[in-house]
């Protein structure tokens, strides 16, 4: 067997494939320091600029007397009593229940995989992030996966399939995570009403960038009632840890006793949950900073030549694609060598033929740091041709 996984890493490494964890010697809002050297951190999803803003004596002051284990799961002893206060301070913002889960991973399996089995099917758009495509599998459910933004597609197959099955669930990203881009959600509602199905919608990339408290594209477009299981991070734009679902009342009792990563994890530490009850709390009041952040990535699209549609031309992911492995890994150290991190996105994480680099921006990077960005891409997307 070692001999075997000898031969697939050589395969990988020959490919452009391999991928190695490097060694980060400090995190600032907007900047990071590897091998000495201080860089703009274009690979994050610190979208506000909140991850390194809470320091854990900050977090103590406000919460006196934080432990740090939870000691079991949140349905035996692990329910510590800022769970409760945090789920509050979600549904006040949101007007649903709400329900914690460990992270948006386990949110997502523990969600798709209770509500849905052998008798049930899925669709599901073809982008939508490897946690939803791992819980299809695992749920036994038949499964769809229509082409990325069509909805066509989507109810050619709700037409067809649909009579079929007993519980129906259509599933998709707020705001890709790879793209960026923006499905229509009215659409997406309306079909889910015409062909009695649920609605999944993943807002994973879109909590703390969308909306006037930043609840999401949802909120944005005033359709937060009209999505049944609305999956927000807290580990994203809000800079903490942990996710949250919003549902209805019954669908959320139905999660505690039957999710499986939710009954059987164990609860996240009470310092995570006091961190992720402040991002929140803060999140909701920073608008300028969503509006300057809406301001640089149009900037920055601008700048790089990028054809823009009115709904990706608001967020803060930039796509920009190079193609080949080994073409993404030079760009990414041309990058690198100008002081800019911005890793490589290669297969199976995007498709075959389409590696490229995603560079995510954020509210503490200004747009004079972002400059110098847009001319070495264009320089080597020029002479790459």
């Amino acid at each position: 067997m070692l001999e075997e996984i000898k031969k697939e890493l050589e395969q990988l490494a020959h490919e452009g494939q391999k991928r190695a964890l490097r060694d980060l010697e400090e995190v600032r809002e907007g900047r990071i320091r590897i091998r000495g050297r201080w860089l703009v951190n274009l690979a994050s999803n610190d979208y506000l600029g909140l991850a390194s803003r809470w320091k854990l004596d900050k977090i103590a002051a406000r919460f006196p007397g934080l432990v740090l284990g939870a000691g079991a799961s949140r349905l035996l002893s692990g329910n510590h009593p800022l769970y409760p206060l945090l789920e509050s301070c979600l549904e006040e913002a949101y007007q649903r229940p709400a329900l914690v889960f460990s992270c948006g991973y386990m949110a997502n399996l523990g969600v798709v995989t209770s509500l849905c089995g052998k008798k049930d099917v899925i669709f599901a758009d073809k982008l939508v992030h490897a946690s939803l495509i791992d819980a299809l599998k695992l749920s036994g459910a038949k499964f769809f996966r229509y082409p990325h933004l069509d909805l066509n597609a989507l109810e050619a197959l709700l037409k067809k399939y649909r009579p079929n099955y007993r519980r129906a669930l259509i599933i998709s990203e707020s705001v890709f995570s790879m793209d960026g881009d923006i499905p229509d959600l009215a659409g997406l509602i309306e079909l889910k009403k015409r062909y009695e199905a649920l609605l999944f919608l993943d807002e994973a990339h879109a909590v703390g960038v969308f909306g006037n408290k930043g609840l999401g594209v949802a909120e944005e477009q005033g359709l937060i009632p009209q999505v049944d299981f609305l999956l927000g991070t807290f580990g994203k734009a809000l800079g903490a840890y942990g996710a949250f679902l919003i549902t209805h009342p019954e669908f959320k009792a139905y999660l505690i006793n039957k999710a499986r990563p939710f009954i059987f994890t164990t609860a996240l530490p009470p310092v995570v949950v006091a961190g992720a009850y402040l991002a929140f709390e803060t999140a909701q009041k920073m608008t300028l900073e969503r509006r300057a952040l809406r301001k640089t990535a149009l900037n920055f699209r601008k700048e790089l030549g990028i054809r823009i549609s009115e709904t990706a031309s608001q967020t803060p992911i930039i796509p920009v694609l190079v193609g080949e492995n080994h073409k993404a890994l030079a760009l990414s150290e041309e990058l690198f060598k100008a002081g800019y991190f911005a890793p490589a996105i290669r297969p199976p994480t995007v498709p075959p033929g389409t590696a490229r680099l995603r560079l995510s921006l954020s509210a503490a990077i200004p747009w004079a740091a972002l400059e110098k960005a847009a001319s070495v891409i264009n320089t080597f997307l020029t002479s790459a041709r």
